[in-house]
């Protein structure tokens, strides 16, 4: 989980375990680069002086976030030079507080007090290309289904979090694809193709020789097409703690 709140720690003890066992922890970026990564995001979600964000959307979504902004007192000039994508990642992303509450983090905390080494799945650049390779339809895509997301209210993300705790990670899948129903495009290209192209360096990892804590969000473990399934279609044993 991403993002946590104080109430979810201590977290289940298979965290302990695996973190004891290993020498080494690997996130989705990593951890060092992630201002830097961060910074070139922001750059590249801002279109230049020339340009904004009225050219590249439909003329109702526009005016529907003219609307969404001025309720919670935001002019328009604040937004209007911003692309989609970076937009929906502003308004998901968490409080400092949850954030830094949240796995990444706290893990990361703990590795730098015991000297161990962390490294990422992907560098900055292929972590942000997620984001800013969207097409503009895509984009706005991204962005119309957070909307329409958040009317289905809070429980959804107590839900997802009820069944992390519980280690039931094809629930968050499910959870998931049910999120991306409108543009299943767009959760392949989020999730599944990423998890495809992790699996050779989590397979590097396994034939390392070292015990190494590979912790990525929830959401990529489950189902068909999730990384625990990925890995067993390639011979490996998976087994949960």
């Amino acid at each position: 989980m991403h993002a946590l709140q104080s109430t979810d720690y201590p977290l289940p003890n298979a965290y302990n375990r695996a973190f004891s066992a290993s020498s080494q922890l690997v996130f989705e970026d990593d951890p060092k680069a992630g201002l830097q990564a961060a910074k070139a995001l922001v750059r590249a979600g801002t279109y230049p002086r020339s340009d904004s964000l009225k050219n590249h959307v439909d003329p109702r979504t526009y005016e529907y976030m003219r609307r969404f902004f001025a309720l919670i007192n935001v002019p328009e000039d604040k937004f209007a030079k911003i692309r989609p994508w970076l937009i929906d990642v502003m308004l998901l992303s968490p409080s400092f507080e949850n954030w830094q509450l949240g796995i990444e983090r706290f893990l990361a905390r703990r590795a730098k007090a015991n000297s161990k080494s962390v490294s990422g799945l992907e560098s900055p650049k292929e972590h942000n290309a997620v984001f800013v390779d969207l097409t503009d339809r895509e984009a706005e895509a991204l962005l119309l289904i957070l909307f329409i997301n958040a009317g289905r209210g809070e429980s959804r993300g107590s839900k997802i979090v009820d069944a992390w705790r519980h280690g039931d990670a094809d629930t968050i899948d499910r959870m998931s694809r049910e999120s991306f129903s409108d543009f299943p495009l767009l959760g392949k290209r989020l999730i599944y193709v990423r998890n495809r192209n992790w699996i050779p360096r989590i397979e590097g990892y396994l034939r390392s020789g070292k015990t190494c804590f590979v912790v990525v969000g929830a959401g990529h473990m489950g189902g068909p097409d999730g990384l625990l399934a990925l890995l067993r279609a390639r011979g490996y044993t998976v087994e949960q703690l």
